[in-house]
């Protein structure tokens, strides 16, 4: 039988045994091939989803453009995502800058007042001396300010934008946005002297004379130009009195009468005293008449 199979094989041309071995070479490779293409079928995450694709460059000021356009179809969340392309595409670029402080604006037009706070002070931190500056740190407090909830509530946002403000007044005092922010920083002031004040009323009302003056205190230290001052000062006049403290009770009272003496918190903390049978009279050595004296300076 052998000699037969080498008798039979001896008369296969050569030629023909070589295409014989390609063939065979070929289909072995081919296999695989064929077993991997019928696994995908079954891989969900295979196929195209995996493709690698050679995108074109979008010009900078087309993408620049598609973020307007969204811009004035009032989709500020669209727009900053769009504006945010062209720092990845074009880093390091005037086009990246620009796209950057329009994130920030598309980003506070569109109510994400978080995400611009925090993506000024990115471009704040990126361009110090940019152009925009100021603009960018007046978004970054209009942000906060946006924030500011009712007296009952946390006011951490109302500190923020006040800090904000000031230091846009304070760093870019020739800028349009000034007269603006000087006005915010008085109303920023006058809230968070409102939550002193609410919660000074409260430990008054529990007859905490103590917890009280220091939150009325915090007010004229801190807050001395706002309309709470004149309140504060007859709530000093009742917490003094509550502790027995006719000195200083007098004190506030005759401050009180030196700056509002038309006001009828005046009236009330007169007649507060005339009922434990005394009469206004400042003492210079308070820290009452001493707050005073430095706002009036």
């Amino acid at each position: 039988m052998m000699s037969e199979f080498r008798a039979s094989h001896s008369v296969i041309p050569a030629s023909l045994r070589a295409s014989i071995v390609r063939l065979a070479l070929l289909a072995l490779v081919a296999a695989p091939l064929t077993a991997c293409s019928s696994i995908d079928k079954l891989n969900p995450f295979g196929g195209e989803k995996y493709e690698t694709k050679l995108l074109p460059d979008v010009p900078a000021e087309e993408i620049y453009d598609q973020g307007l356009a969204r811009l004035a179809r009032n989709d500020g969340e669209g727009a900053a995502k769009k504006f945010s392309e062209l720092e990845k595409q074009y880093p390091y670029s005037q086009w990246a800058r620009k796209g950057l402080l329009m994130q920030v604006y598309s980003e506070y037009e569109g109510g994400k007042h978080d995400d611009a706070a925090a993506t000024a002070t990115r471009y704040l931190g990126l361009y110090p001396s940019s152009p925009e500056a100021a603009y960018a740190t007046y978004l970054m407090a209009m942000s906060y300010y946006k924030q500011i909830p009712e007296i009952s509530r946390d006011q951490e946002t109302t500190e923020k934008a006040l800090q904000v403000f000031t230091a846009l007044v304070q760093k870019y005092p020739k800028s349009e946005y000034v007269e603006d922010a000087k006005f915010k920083i008085q109303v920023a002031r006058d809230q968070l002297a409102g939550k002193e004040m609410s919660v000074g009323r409260y430990y008054l009302s529990r007859k905490n004379y103590t917890a009280a003056i220091n939150r009325f205190r915090e007010v004229l230290a801190k807050y001395q130009t706002t309309r709470h001052s004149e309140e504060a000062l007859y709530r000093l006049t009742e917490a003094y009195m509550g502790l027995g403290i006719a000195h200083e009770a007098q004190t506030a009272t005759a401050v009180l009468g030196h700056n509002f003496p038309d006001g009828t918190w005046y009236q009330d903390a007169y007649k507060l005293l005339a009922g434990g049978g005394l009469k206004p009279q400042e003492n210079k050595a308070s820290w009452i008449s001493k707050a005073f004296s430095k706002v009036l300076g």
